[in-house]
């Protein structure tokens, strides 16, 4: 069977939490990439929700211009349905984030 790659994506998120994806299947986080778009450090949270918050990351700080590959090394975060990927930022308007997903893996 063809995997459904999927991405998600969100411009200048701020202090305010972004749910990126909700899964409404059994999806593969494959790839979570957060840029600086501000002139000094940020410092973000990327979590999962779900009968509570699941953080990956926690006031990670990423420097002016860079960027936080929060999944590295081959490194996979399974979803089931219901489940939130959210991301947000110390800073209002501060962080572009790009996350790379497989839709609806088998079981």
């Amino acid at each position: 069977m063809a995997q459904d790659f999927k991405r998600y994506k969100s411009a200048a998120v701020g202090a305010t939490p972004v749910v990126l994806h909700t899964a409404n299947t059994n999806d593969t986080i494959i790839g979570i990439s957060v840029s600086n778009i501000l002139g000094s450090t940020i410092l973000v949270d990327v979590y999962l929700t779900n009968s509570g918050n699941f953080h990956l990351v926690k006031s990670a700080p990423i420097p002016s211009g860079g960027s936080l590959q929060v999944l590295a090394g081959g490194a996979k975060v399974v979803m089931q349905s219901g489940d939130a990927l959210t991301v947000k930022s110390d800073t209002a308007s501060s962080a572009d984030v790009w996350i790379s997903a497989v839709d609806d893996i088998s079981t």
